[in-house]
């Protein structure tokens, strides 16, 4: 049976669905015992709606911190069973500054050609940090083979030490969305230290090659703020989901925030919301956004957030005052969990590197059905 469904004016038809029976914390990699703590963390992954004879294929990858040399790489792995099972499938290597691709790694499928790369390409990025620890850099590559070969494409930003303190300058937590035939990639950006101790900001592709001028999304008056880690979910009404962490936040530090706004180009004006739940939980740090037709009218926005391991749902598209409901789930918590919808729609893909500070981190895998 095919599902289709209409999201923002176009028709999407899924594969076949895959069900998957909900489960718990799949072992996707468990590092020797030997790495340095943390081990692994910040896992990111992509759904491939087909890969040669393969549907729903999932790729999974991290930040880890192996014994060097090498330098450290993003590691790919595979899933044919939506999560379940998991195998070894390539290496991201940096293979342009031959500094090691250490932090913040995002995977996306590009759903248009962007440039000479079609429809279909997997891109990724992540940070290029050298081993003396003196700069940041964001770069992108590519893949035309759906993960399995992977090549240099374009520099994005340079920053500054790695060091999340106001006064430093790196760049961090790269996130991908297609806009209007563009690539746009979203970042932490504390290279404006006297006025923000970090803000958000994206830029603009349309070849993967060339970016675009850095555009702020979230720059507060007050300079010690440090919003972080931006995420973007598409919602039916043409409006346009960001999350982010707010350090400095009045209510707690890290609180998780949200603006709606009717561009992904044009945050900035938009009014930033903090999320908790009507039972007074407070999302807190590293957040995460989807939304899914499932569950009404208004389908549902998911986000994920370190300082729970449940999901916190709305269903009225995130408007001023709607309820969020904390659903709890028996997936391991995790500094920046990522999130897929499963093709039912109902399902939610989460993978998790490892808690913050962790000591013993490995990759983990969940599926959970949505209430």
């Amino acid at each position: 049976m095919l599902l289709n469904f209409l999201v923002l004016g176009f028709i999407v038809v899924t594969q076949a669905l895959d069900v998957v029976k909900p489960y718990n914390n799949k072992v996707v990699f468990l590092p020797p015992s030997d790495w340095p703590s943390p081990r692994t963390n910040y896992a990111r992954s992509v759904l491939i709606a087909q890969d040669g004879a393969d549907t729903n294929v999932l790729l999974a990858t991290w930040q880890n911190t192996s014994p060097e040399p090498p330098n450290p790489w993003f590691p790919v792995y595979r899933s044919t069973d939506l999560g379940q099972t998991w195998k070894p499938f390539s290496n991201i290597t940096d293979t342009e500054n031959g500094w090691g691709l250490r932090a913040q790694p995002y995977l996306y499928e590009l759903p248009i050609a962007i440039g000479n790369f079609s429809a279909g390409t997997i891109v990724a990025s992540g940070n290029s940090i050298p081993p003396n620890r003196t700069h940041t850099r964001i770069d992108v590559y590519a893949s035309a083979d759906k993960g399995r070969t992977w090549n240099f494409v374009s520099h994005v930003a340079l920053g500054g030490r790695p060091i999340a303190v106001n006064g430093e300058t790196p760049v961090w937590e790269p996130f991908f969305f297609t806009y209007e035939g563009q690539l746009v990639i979203y970042y932490s950006d504390q290279r404006d230290p006297e006025a923000h101790g970090q803000k958000l900001v994206h830029q603009v592709t349309t070849d993967l090659v060339n970016w675009g001028p850095v555009v702020d999304d979230v720059a507060n008056p007050n300079p010690s703020d440090r919003p972080g880690m931006t995420t973007i979910a598409a919602l039916p009404n043409g409006k346009y989901i960001m999350t982010y962490e707010y350090g400095g936040a009045p209510e707690i530090d890290f609180a998780v925030y949200y603006r709606i706004s009717d561009s992904p180009l044009n945050f900035l004006p938009s009014i930033g919301h903090n999320l908790n739940a009507t039972t007074g939980e407070q999302a807190q740090s590293s957040p995460t956004v989807v939304w899914t037709p499932y569950g009404g009218e208004n389908g549902t926005i998911v986000v994920s957030a370190n300082g729970n391991k449940g999901l916190w749902i709305n269903k009225q598209l995130g408007a001023e005052n709607s309820p969020w409901t904390l659903f709890p789930t028996g997936a391991a918590g995790g500094y920046a969990r990522d999130l897929k919808v499963l093709p039912t729609s109902q399902q939610i893909f989460i993978v998790s590197g490892g808690v913050f500070g962790g000591t013993a981190n490995h990759v983990s895998a969940s599926v959970v059905n949505l209430p």
